[in-house]
């Protein structure tokens, strides 16, 4: 914080409205604000999605919880505490949270009717027997042969032993399923929506094409990184990367100088450089005619094009972009084999999204959302009737991720967002959404197994315990007898559960 004319620290409950405060490369904003002096690129992606970082400069939005990556900047505070946009997101995931009605599972449906339906069985039993003349302690016997043999372990143990064993390989496939509702909703699931940016992209902007436009005797990539090696343009790393990858050696310019909101410009061999946008170009009295396609071509893949002149001639063009991550492809290939529907939420421009969207063949693209609008969005597909998943791992992720039906979040992902998904993806991998799907059916497979040979016990236990065999036999179940074939049938029950460590995937994931 700026006091005076001098730099103090102070804690962030202290921060008022009106305070000066600097942050400097690499910090996180505190609160949010308006810049009042200095220049630099902030990586905004947790909060609003945006994967390229941000120019700031005097006058513009500074944003809570954001990064500064760059330069140095000094902000004046217009939103602390509960009015931050961060604080106004926590909300909003409270609020989802809040209203999202439990689920009950299977067994619970189950139980509600079978256990008041034994107690009537048993005491219609000891009627009928006391009203046939039998003696008290005949019809005594039969009454407790009934709720013994239909005691309902087999029925409690049914659900939990199949989820803690589907929870168990689970984790073992870094998959981790935080409760049994989220284990049951995964396999109902119809549609897949994915955050952009660090989700299905890997959020960080690298060089994707370095194309030359005219002959030259300098190397396009050499010459733009000899010029951003001064810059602190949030994109001026990408180029600086790229020519390393590439052991380029950079040369030493003259008069430097940073535009902002439109490029760098210097002096190499007497001859004057520019590396930026259109404006730039255009204020510079160089036509971009001749490369206007290519522009629009770049751009329409969700590309950020800069241009690079020499001395008013357009020798090249560097695209820059946020690239897919490895599985991205497979795990959307994956889901279309297996009926899912799948979009993308981001709040990235719609070219961006549209691209992003053709390169995948995903279905639908939710574009220029903010992190407040994300809830809503989901909210609308569901009242179109679909079971919706949300995959995502920022902040501004955190709202649809409690509005989903199921909330998955990835283990690289923010705070926020880890502990708002149900279910959390430790290796990063999207194909660990079509396991954690695959595993939910499984589970409800082998808890319907189990719950089947429950009700098949009982349907042959009840009416013998009951005496049906009586008149024809002159044959009465021991409660001993009924008690042992009880424990038998919990038994089986755990042991069917305990097959579940022959789990295979469904051969489509495991190609």
């Amino acid at each position: 914080m700026i006091q005076g004319d001098k730099e103090i620290k102070i804690p962030i409950l202290k921060v008022k409205v009106g305070d000066i405060i600097l942050v400097k490369p690499g910090e996180k904003m505190p609160v949010d604000g308006v810049v009042i002096d200095g220049y630099s690129g902030v990586d905004e992606k947790a909060i609003t999605g945006e994967s390229i970082p941000v120019e700031k400069k005097k006058d513009d939005e500074v944003i809570g919880a954001t990064i500064n990556k760059t330069g140095v900047l000094k902000f004046r505070t217009t939103r602390i505490g509960k009015d931050t946009m961060l604080a106004q997101i926590i909300k909003i995931v409270e609020e989802a949270m809040g209203s999202k009605a439990p689920i009950q599972l299977l067994v619970d449906k189950v139980s509600f009717y079978f256990v008041p339906g034994v107690m009537l069985v048993a005491i219609l039993s000891f009627l009928t027997w006391t009203a046939l003349g039998q003696s008290l302690p005949f019809a005594l016997m039969v009454f407790v042969t009934v709720l013994i043999i239909a005691c309902p372990c087999s029925l409690g143990l049914a659900t939990p032993t199949a989820v803690m064993m589907g929870t168990g390989i689970a984790a073992q496939k870094g998959i981790l399923i935080k409760n049994s509702k989220a284990l049951e909703m995964a396999q109902k699931v119809n549609m897949v929506v994915f955050d952009k940016t660090g989700t299905l992209t890997k959020g960080e902007p690298v060089i994707t094409d370095v194309i030359e436009v005219s002959s030259s005797s300098f190397n396009i990539l050499q010459l733009a990184a000899s010029l951003e090696k001064n810059s602190e343009h949030p994109l001026a790393q990408a180029v600086i990367n790229k020519a390393k990858e590439a052991k380029l050696k950079l040369f030493s310019v003259q008069r430097f100088q940073s535009l902002p909101g439109k490029g760098v410009e210097a002096i190499f061999n007497n001859q004057k450089i520019l590396l930026g946008t259109r404006k730039l170009m255009e204020n510079c009295q160089i036509n971009t005619t001749a490369i206007e396609n290519k522009m629009l071509e770049l751009e329409n893949q969700g590309k950020t094009a800069i241009i690079l002149a020499v001395d008013k001639k357009i020798i090249g063009i560097i695209a820059v972009a946020d690239t897919l991550k490895e599985y991205s492809q497979e795990a959307v290939n994956i889901l279309h084999q297996l009926g899912k529907k799948v979009a993308i939420i981001t709040g990235d421009n719609k070219r961006v999204g549209q691209a992003i969207a053709r390169e995948l063949g995903i279905d639908y693209v939710l574009a220029e959302v903010l992190p407040q609008e994300k809830a809503s969005e989901i909210q609308k597909l569901q009242k179109y009737g679909n079971i919706v998943a949300m995959v995502g791992d920022g902040i501004n992720d955190a709202p649809a991720l409690a509005q989903a039906d199921l909330g998955i979040a990835l283990g690289s992902g923010t705070d926020v967002a880890i502990e708002t998904g149900e279910i959390i993806l430790i290796k990063d991998d999207l194909r660990d959404v079509i396991s954690a799907i695959d595993l939910s059916r499984f589970t409800l497979n082998k808890i319907k197994q189990n719950l089947f040979w429950a009700f098949f016990y009982n349907s042959l236990g009840i009416p013998v315990a009951a005496g049906v065999l009586y008149p024809l036999t002159g044959w009465l179940l021991n409660p001993m007898v009924a008690a042992a074939a009880m424990a038998f049938s919990s038994v089986s029950v755990v042991s069917n559960a305990l097959l579940m460590k022959r789990y295979k995937p469904n051969r489509i994931i495991s190609k």
